[in-house]
């Protein structure tokens, strides 16, 4: 039997997953989550089998202190020492034109994951930090990544080319990678089994950072986000799809650095520019509490994804199911209701009760409803483990 670690980075979160490996035999003994990292309030929360969840409220600046703080809680429950690990497993947002399947990690690879920082700013750095904090803590244990981006790469050019100077495309690589790509497998091989086809299903990830993805029998057609992860919709503290001239015209009119603009439109736009508030939690008390600014942010919110989504339908010509994934979209009930609402048109009917479910595989549309809509929620962390048992032969 073997132990399998494994570390998913988001933007301001870490999950983590603590496996025994025994042949095809998966089984989670340990599991968590760091949240609002390099925030206020940041906390851990963590369960040991089936016992009740914990909460740690621990200060965590960086990803790089997560990962110790989650290291000391495993060996509190889970670890008797940290010899017992046998691999680590990662996700890593951005492989760019250098990675196009999981691999195992040197410094080389690490040495590459950094120098795509440029094209994804919140992520990148955060998993190179990961790494190194891993690689100091256990140097003799083998680490694999797996990359977001892999799982797009079946769309065809006229999905990812950009209508830019040709020697942008072939120089700098400047195309549509799209991200979420573990996310959006997993869910969208879920939802296939639960409608009994592959078929023609859009997946929405929505979290911190959200992405949409059209799906047909099992291969990405399109998704959101592009060169880097700030395309697509609004997101917490992303802008989304704006006017390519936008940055150009802020760093003219007040003398703005490109990292400086790169910080705004990453770290102080989207849902936090509009409403003061990144977090889908606080969004939705500020709606309870009538506060207008977090009405119109989810309003903003619900029309950049309804674009998005609609556009996929043409794509696609046509959807037999929609899934909700990821923090908000296994959590947030009220921008679901507002979004399958304005879908009716699709002879879609929200079933209320399922739709207050929070985080559980549920069909959150009635049974005549002419489209599927589904809450599934992602399971990243057993597509990075087996990838991770794979390639470091622990099999």
């Amino acid at each position: 039997m073997k132990k399998i670690l494994v570390i998913n980075c988001g933007s301001s979160s870490l999950k983590f997953q603590l496996y025994n490996v025994e042949g095809e035999n998966y089984t989670v003994i340990s599991k968590g989550i760091a949240e609002r990292i390099g925030a206020e309030n940041s906390v851990i929360k963590i369960q040991y089998g089936d016992s009740p969840k914990q909460q740690h409220p621990i200060s965590m600046p960086t990803h790089s202190e997560a990962i110790r703080n989650v290291f000391n809680l495993l060996l509190n429950g889970a670890l008797n020492s940290m010899d017992e690990l046998s691999a680590v497993g990662h996700r890593v947002a951005q492989g760019g034109d250098i990675f196009s399947e999981s691999v195992l990690v040197t410094d080389k690879v690490i040495e590459d994951i950094a120098s795509l920082s440029d094209i994804a700013p919140l992520h990148n750095p955060a998993h190179v930090l990961g790494l190194k904090a891993v690689k100091e803590i256990l140097p003799n244990v083998p680490q694999v990544v797996v990359f977001d981006t892999s799982f797009h790469q079946t769309m065809k050019p006229e999905a990812y080319r950009y209508a830019i100077p040709e020697d942008q495309y072939v120089r700098n690589k400047i195309r549509r990678y799209g991200f979420h790509g573990t996310s959006h497998k997993y869910v969208a091989d879920e939802c296939a089994k639960l409608i009994g086809k592959k078929g023609k299903i859009i997946t929405c990830h929505l979290g911190n950072g959200a992405s949409i993805s059209a799906i047909e029998d099992g291969k990405c057609v399109d998704t959101s986000m592009g060169f880097t992860p700030l395309a697509g919709t609004i997101m917490g503290t992303r802008c989304g799809d704006i006017d390519p001239y936008i940055p150009l015209y802020i760093m003219k009119k007040d003398g703005l650095t490109v990292d400086q603009v790169n910080d705004m439109l990453n770290k102080q736009s989207g849902m936090y520019a509009l409403c003061g508030r990144a977090d889908n939690r606080d969004v939705e008390n500020g709606i309870f509490e009538g506060d207008e600014k977090c009405i119109l942010a989810t309003d903003c919110y619900v029309h950049s994804l309804l674009k998005i989504i609609g556009g996929y339908i043409a794509v696609l010509g046509g959807v037999d199911a929609i899934v909700f994934t990821a923090g908000v979209g296994e959590n947030g009930w009220v921008l679901r209701k507002q979004l399958i609402e304005r879908l009716g048109y699709l002879g879609i009917k929200l079933d209320e009760q399922n739709n207050r479910v929070r985080g559980e595989t549920i069909m959150i549309s009635t049974p005549d409803s002419k489209v599927k809509v589904y809450i599934i929620p992602t399971d990243e962390e057993s597509v990075i483990a087996h990838d991770t048992v794979r390639l470091a032969k622990l099999q």
